[in-house]
Parts: structure tokens; C-alpha cells; sequence
């Protein structure tokens, strides 16, 4: 879905049509609100990934990066982050994302998903608050929008 059309609008015959803005604001803050959802993300991820490969076996393993995902959803505009199976992963094993994460009678609980998000609470709010910001010049905040879903499957992010 692109930017809505502008608020005026002006005919051949010089009359002027007035419009209303208000899907034009909704749909700006909608889109800064998942764009900032979407570096929040970028943000945990990476901290996950570096947590996750200090663990015994995994400092060269690329599972890490497959397994690893976030979700920002359109319609319900949230966050999902957690270690999902991968494409490539027949057996949809991901023994140390969530054993490690919940704790087993054979693994410890190591909730490395919950500690990174605790630890990064003021970096959170930090980039909320820059796409909050945006939202009273119209200009910026279109040019933080960033439209592509670019999906990175290989941890580059």
C-alpha cells in the first residue's frame, strides 16, 4: 500500500478540492510505528546472535542466523521475536533456542531471548523515540519509511 494521495487536489478548471488527511496520518503512523518495530528488531537480533555463539559448538554454526527470527506484522503491528524452524531444518529442531531458553531437566535456563530484552529496555526507547519525533514533520517521517519487507535469512541484518 503506497502514501495516500494529497490533501488537495485541483481541477482543470481551477477549483480546488479539499481532502481529508486523516488516512494520510493514520497511514504515517502506522508505518513509523512498524518501522521502528522492524529496527527494534534488527537491534535484539543482533544481540541474540552474539549471546547465542558464545555457547559451546555454536561460535561457527549458521544455524544460528536461520533460526533466529523476528516477525513485525501489518495488520496487528507487533513485534515477534523467537527461534523458529528453519526452511533448510527438516527435522524442525531448535534444541538450543528454546530448551536453552526454557530449561530442561538436561539443559539450564539460560533465557538469553528475555535477558537481551530486559537488558535493552533504554535502547528500545530510544529508537521509539526517534520515529515518535518524526511524526510532527511530515517530510522525515516519510523518509524513515522504509516500505521493502526485505526478509535476511543469512544474519547480515
Amino acid at each position: 500500500m503506497g502514501l495516500p494521495r494529497s490533501v488537495t487536489t485541483v481541477s482543470r478548471d481551477g477549483s480546488v478540492t479539499f481532502t481529508s488527511s486523516v488516512d494520510r496520518i493514520q497511514y504515517t503512523m502506522n508505518e513509523l510505528m512498524r518501522s521502528a518495530l522492524r529496527d527494534t528488531a534488527k537491534m535484539l537480533r543482533k544481540r541474540m546472535i552474539i549471546k547465542l555463539k558464545k555457547l559451546p559448538g555454536m561460535k561457527r554454526n549458521r544455524r544460528i542466523y536461520r533460526l533466529t527470527q523476528t516477525w513485525v506484522r501489518r495488520k496487528d503491528a507487533d513485534l515477534q521475536i523467537g527461534f523458529g524452524n528453519s526452511k533448510k531444518s527438516l527435522s524442525g529442531d531448535t534444541w538450543y533456542g528454546i530448551q536453552q531458553e526454557l530449561g530442561t531437566s538436561n539443559q539450564p535456563k539460560r533465557s538469553i531471548l528475555r535477558g537481551t530484552v530486559y537488558e535493552s529496555i533504554s535502547e528500545i526507547r530510544k529508537i521509539h523515540a526517534q520515529y515518535i519525533s518524526a511524526i510532527n514533520d511530515e517530510q522525515r517521517a516519510i523518509s524513515q519509511i522504509d516500505e521493502s519487507e526485505a526478509l535476511n535469512e543469512e544474519g547480515d541484518s
